[in-house]
Order: structure tokens, then C-alpha cells, then sequence
């Protein structure tokens, strides 16, 4: 945390050399001590401070300076920092004017030059005006803060990169918070500039695109390396384990993402079913320590960066980026997981991002705090949902089309939303209509088995229905399911244009796809079982078979 400032000026050299050394003496450890000769190169310096998050706890001025008197200069300073103290050191001919400081810009002390010896004449007073600020000092956010409105898409996008990438940030809400207009007027960013972010070193962003907030935050979207052993497209759990398992086998390994590692297990507030943690862990927490271990072992992760199109050339991968670079490779994992269905209704498809969020429970919880929310979708990332937003939401409803969540749901997700008390589950009922002007406010509900209709107000609409695996981008000859999933192993026997594409003497490995030396893992594989406990072990089991084939070619 960065130290508050004691900021000293006067413009005689010694007097603002002893007053230095003093000031460093006694408050070096708690302050950082800034000194300087010139009231207006003082003042001059204040706005950057500002904006750098700074925080002064006192001026120290001198009244008799030829260009500004310290009363002047305390005034200023003032309207940039009104909580911090300010003193005069003055003359015994200054002491009127100090008197009338206190007046006029609410002088807190004014101290008599010498003040020898400091024990007895600066640091009891010093102490007491640093105490007062200290009691009423509350530490203002130093880091990334993001401003913009909160039923905008954009805005929600960034809020949702910087979290999946577990980048810690400040959102400020311009319609409903004093300090966000504050930090635009400081940084001279207009309101039809937003979404802006503004960093820790005062620099700003307005407007930005994922690419560009993910090289100002130094993400990596190009390769370092012009040939892989192994690449890894999506960082979910399965796509992790495999990074993990590659570097530390002394494979030469690059992650692919084009969002954020973690996928949608990364997004879940509680994952209590993993072995090896019995009182569970978030997905950010899982996502973390995996991205840590791939990296120790030498994994080189790309994000945000998206795939477009595998081109296979005799031994060799070729993997096209969306910004035109390419990497060229030995064997590839396919881990691209898999997306929320969306409901088929142009009247929610309006306010996608302004109230109606796939996912996102975990990024948009506090911004419905106190008001009604609901879900729907009866899985397991539906009831992991309800139960993060349950802490801030003054009523959480879950909506399926079955009577009951006991089908659908792990018994012990289905077992805490029975004991939680703002939760409510709506069986045989489904979301036919959203209602608003520029966001959610209303939805129409409607009972499947009497078919009655009735409107609610609802602040918010999480969506967690099916999943369609995010497999639309492969062009190439990749034998996948009617749904869209990729067909590997023994599997691929049973689809008709298996023998046209797979012209090699050997069986396809247990998750190697019909393109040889192509393995797929995790939600995005046909057969998959959809947990991360799974993902994992398919990720770790198909750096195995990479192996087997690199052996053999």
C-alpha cells in the first residue's frame, strides 16, 4: 500500500533542508516525505498525484514565499486534497496572517520558526494533526478502475474479461456514484467516452477493445517460440490439466485463450464436489493455482487470442490467429469447452448484458444487491449461481420447466438452497417475456401446466440452459456428433466418413480426433460427463496419448 504524503515547502534552502531532515527523522516509516522550494512547482505536481491515487496527510508551508504566500498555496492545494492538514510555518511577524489563515482556508496549526529543539516544538504538534487524519482516513482503492454505465454491454464485457483473467478492479457505477464522475472530471474523460479505465500509474483508457485492455495489463497475444510440441486451444479445466501435464513432461507447450483461463468452471462461485477440498473452492481460486503451476512448468499462455483455422501439413499443425500470426505445431489438444444455449426470445435478446447476463452470476452479483433476481436453468452451474447471488439479492428464483430440481441438480446443491431463505424455486415454469426501456425491470412468467401468465419486477435474468460446444470455428475434416461435439477414440468407427478421412494403420487413441495427432478433452468431446473432476483427468489422460503419437512420428 502505497504511504501517505507530508508535503514540506519553503523557499529557503536551509530552513527547507532542516525541515526535511526532521520530517524523515521521525516519519519516514508511516509517510513518504516530499520537499520542495517552489509553491507553484508544489501545486503543479498535485493534479498527477491525484490521479495516481495518492494520498497527502499534511501541508508544511512556509507564509513568506516571493511568488505565493503559504496561505495562498493552502488554499489551492485544498481543492484537490480538502481532507489533508495544513500548517504554517511562519515568522513572529507572520502570526497575524496565520491567525486569519485559520479562517480562511481552515489553517489547522501555524508553527513558529526555529522550532528547536523538534521533540518539543514540531512533533507534538505534527503528532496530533496526523493523529486527527489518521482517525478519519479511510484508504481510497489504488488499483485498476473501471467507470461506465452498468446496463452496458461493453461495460459488462471488460468487467467480465478482468475478472476471468483475476485481475482485481474498482467499478464504479457513473449513474450511481459520486466518486466515478469525480475520477472522469479529474482525468478529463467525457461521459460519451465510456466504458474508461483508469490504472494505478494515472494513465487511462477509453473505450478500449478486449485486445486492447489485454496488452495494456501486459497479457501475452503472440507466440514467442515458431514451433510447439504441443498447443492447447481453451484454458478451461481440461485444457489447464494439459498444460500442466505437458510442461512438466518436458513438452514444449503453448495455452490458447481467447477470453480467460478457467472456462465456465472458472466462473463458478463454489466447486464443493472437487477431490481433495472438502469445504470447496471458487473457480477463480481453482483457475489461479492451475495457471501458476502451467507457467512454473514453462507453458506459455496466450490471452486474449482467438483460433480461426487449423490447416494439418504433413506432421505439422498449423494454427491461425484472428489477428493474422500463426503457429505451427506438432500435436494439438481441442479443449474449447463449451457455451449457455441462449433462449430463443427477441425480447430478452434486447437486454443481453443490460440485465439479462449467460453465466456471470459471479461478475454482476453486487450490482443487485437488495433487488429480485432470477434464474434459469436446474444444472449444477444454476444452483452454484443462486447460491452466490443469494448473498447480495433480496430474493433469488429459480425457474425450470421440470416440477423439481432433484433430476437435474447435485443433491447437495438442491440441499443448501432448500436451507437458504431468500432462494424460491418456481417448478414447471418458464420466462415467455422481458419487459423494459433501456434494461430489464419486468418479467412475464408462465405456469406450463395451467398456462397462467403473471409479470414480476426483476431486476436481473441469469441464464444457465444446456450447452452447445464451441466448435463452430473448425473448418477442417473433424467428425463431430449432431449437436456439435467431437467425435474421438473407438467412437469415430461408427460415422460413416470415418474410413475417408482417417487413412492411417493404427486405431485413433482413446481421445484422438479423425485428424491424427488432434486430441479433444473435456465438455467439448462427445461423451463427456461434465464435471471438472473429469475435464481434469481427460486433459492429463490426452497429454498420454500426445506422447504415444509424438513416439511414433
Amino acid at each position: 500500500m502505497k504511504l501517505p504524503i507530508i508535503f514540506s515547502i519553503d523557499d529557503d534552502q536551509q530552513v527547507l533542508k532542516a525541515i526535511q531532515h526532521d520530517l524523515r527523522q521521525q516519519y519516514r516509516k508511516k509517510y513518504r516525505i516530499l520537499c520542495t522550494s517552489s509553491a507553484q512547482e508544489a501545486l503543479d505536481s498535485l493534479p498527477e498525484l491525484k490521479k495516481k491515487g495518492e494520498e497527502v496527510a499534511l501541508f508544511l508551508s512556509d507564509q513568506r514565499m516571493p511568488a505565493m504566500s503559504g496561505v495562498e498555496f493552502l488554499s489551492q492545494a485544498r481543492k484537490l486534497f480538502p481532507n489533508a492538514k495544513r500548517a504554517l510555518l511562519t515568522a513572529y511577524s507572520d502570526i497575524d496572517a496565520a491567525i486569519r489563515a485559520i479562517n480562511e482556508v481552515q489553517l489547522d496549526y501555524y508553527i513558529a520558526k526555529p522550532w528547536d529543539p523538534p521533540e518539543e516544538k514540531l512533533y507534538p504538534v505534527l503528532d496530533d494533526l496526523l493523529s486527527d487524519w489518521q482517525s478519519d482516513y479511510r484508504p481510497s482503492y489504488g488499483g485498476l478502475k473501471l467507470v461506465g454505465y452498468q446496463f452496458s454491454p461493453r461495460s459488462h464485457d471488460l468487467k467480465d474479461f478482468l475478472a476471468g483473467n483475476l485481475f482485481p478492479y474498482q467499478w464504479l457505477d457513473i449513474e450511481g456514484d459520486p466518486q466515478a464522475q469525480a475520477l472522469l472530471d479529474l482525468h478529463g474523460i467525457d461521459r460519451s467516452n465510456l466504458p474508461a479505465i483508469v490504472f494505478e500509474d494515472g494513465t487511462t483508457l477509453t473505450q478500449p477493445t478486449i485486445g486492447d485492455l489485454g496488452e495494456k495489463l501486459g497479457l501475452q497475444p503472440k507466440a514467442t517460440q515458431s514451433l510447439y510440441d504441443l498447443a492447447i486451444i481453451g484454458a478451461g479445466p481440461a485444457g489447464l490439466a494439459a498444460a500442466v501435464y505437458g510442461g512438466s513432461e518436458g513438452l514444449k507447450t503453448i495455452l490458447v485463450d481467447k477470453r480467460a483461463p478457467g472456462g465456465q468452471a472458472g466462473t463458478s462461485s463454489r466447486i464443493e464436489n472437487y477431490l481433495g477440498f472438502p469445504n470447496g473452492l471458487s473457480g477463480a481460486d481453482l483457475t489461479r493455482r492451475a495457471i501458476t503451476q502451467a507457467q512454473r512448468f514453462g507453458v506459455e499462455f496466450l490471452a486474449p487470442q482467438e483460433v480461426v483455422s487449423i490447416r494439418p501439413q504433413g506432421l505439422y499443425k498449423h494454427i491461425r490467429m484472428a489477428d493474422g500470426s500463426e503457429i505451427v505445431t506438432r500435436a494439438i489438444v481441442l479443449s474449447t469447452g463449451v457455451s449457455y444455449h441462449k433462449l430463443e426470445n427477441e425480447s430478452l435478446d434486447k437486454f443481453t448484458s443490460a440485465g439479462v447476463y449467460y453465466g456471470a452470476a459471479t461478475t454482476e452479483a453486487y450490482a443487485f444487491k437488495g433487488k429480485p433476481v432470477y434464474i434459469v436453468g436446474g444444472g449444477n452451474s444454476a444452483g452454484q449461481g443462486a447460491m452466490y447471488l443469494s448473498r447480495t439479492a433480496s430474493e433469488v428464483f429459480i425457474c425450470v420447466r421440470r416440477p423439481d430440481l432433484t433430476e437435474t441438480m447435485s443433491q447437495y446443491l438442491v440441499d443448501q438452497i432448500e436451507q437458504t431463505p431468500n432462494i424460491k424455486v418456481l417448478g414447471c415454469t418458464e420466462v415467455v417475456e422481458g419487459l423494459g426501456k433501456e434494461r430489464l425491470e419486468c418479467l412475464v412468467l408462465e405456469n406450463m401446466d395451467t398456462h397462467e401468465r403473471q409479470t414480476v419486477n426483476a431486476a436481473g435474468l441469469f441464464i444457465f440452459i444446456g450447452t452447445k460446444p464451441l466448435t463452430d470455428w473448425i473448418e477442417m475434416d473433424i467428425l463431430k456428433d449432431p449437436k456439435g461435439f467431437i467425435a474421438t477414440g473407438r467412437d469415430l468407427a461408427k460415422y460413416a466418413d470415418f474410413k475417408k478421412v482417417w487413412n492411417h494403420d493404427r486405431e485413433p487413441y482413446l481421445l484422438e480426433t479423425c485428424s491424427a495427432g488432434i486430441f479433444a478433452a473435456g465438455d467439448v468431446r462427445a461423451g463427456a460427463m461434465n464435471r471438472v473432476a473429469s475435464a481434469v483427468g481427460e486433459g492429463a489422460m490426452a497429454v498420454s496419448f500426445v506422447h504415444k503419437y509424438l513416439a511414433d512420428n
